[in-house]
């Protein structure tokens, strides 16, 4: 799959934070708004996002870095594309973005509530999880 990818745009917010609550990525503890708003303010973190056909939000990750290990977070693809690789893209979108700022660590921030996903991590990756 090839995705349309780009950083997003301030007008974007409410359409990412319900694609967020969508995919059951925000905690009570974490305004997910202020997440957007913070991530876009800074050099050093961003918010990416793909669009289908229709100019619907698809997919949206956040990353960041710290100058040394970069960060992917609120990594989603809408429910209704799941299995066709959107998570996957970006990622990979996120890395690249990384990458252009020479930063070659990354980690996927993934919470334990996240039980779809969580189940779903082989061992070795749980494993690598703790070990960081």
């Amino acid at each position: 799959m090839s995705l349309a990818i780009r950083s997003a745009a301030r007008e974007d917010e409410a359409a990412i934070v319900a694609l967020w609550r969508a995919c059951r990525l925000v905690v009570s503890y974490n305004d997910p708004a202020a997440d957007f708003r913070f991530a876009k303010a800074g050099p050093s973190s961003d918010v990416l996002i793909s669009m289908d056909g229709a100019g619907r939000i698809i997919g949206a990750v956040m990353v960041g870095h710290d100058g040394h290990r970069g960060w992917l977070y609120y990594l989603a693809s809408d429910p209704d594309s799941r299995g066709v690789g959107v998570g996957r893209e970006m990622a990979k979108a996120a890395e690249e973005w990384l990458r252009q700022r020479g930063v070659v660590k990354a980690q996927l921030l993934v919470r334990e509530t996240n039980t779809g996903v969580v189940s779903s991590m082989s061992a070795s990756a749980m494993r690598s999880r703790r070990a960081c």
